[in-house]
């Protein structure tokens, strides 16, 4: 090999590496990545999709989880403690929930819950 084709190596080898960082360093939860969809159609959405939703929190059916409600159904979600950042949400307030779609072989579908938004 020579010493022409070794530099050609080095530099593609460099590059990939540089972009596969760049890659992981990239936030999980990118809001280009999330799609504004409905109770029905979070439902069959695949694991792990990027969804924003918009209704209401009906009820607390658990610990860190709720019973949201849109036009289309309900559906529940998981909301750590955390993830409130000192709000307060009544029943029946209005919100945008951000999160990811959580599809379990038991349960039904719900969606993990990483941002509220409450609505005017």
């Amino acid at each position: 090999m020579m010493v022409h084709d070794i530099k050609k190596l080095l530099a593609f080898a460099f590059g990939a590496v540089a972009l596969t960082a760049a890659v992981q360093a990239a936030p999980l939860n990118q809001d280009a990545g999330e799609q504004k969809v409905t109770v029905a159609k979070a439902k069959t959405m695949w694991d792990d999709s990027w969804v924003t939703l918009e209704g209401t929190l009906d009820k607390k059916i658990g610990h860190e989880r709720y019973q949201f409600r849109d036009a289309t159904g309900t559906m529940p979600v998981e909301i750590d403690d955390e993830d409130w950042h000192g709000q307060v949400v009544n029943e029946g307030q209005k919100v945008r929930i951000h999160g990811e779609v959580d599809r379990h072989a038991v349960r039904q579908t719900e969606v993990d819950v990483d941002r509220v938004d409450i609505l005017n």
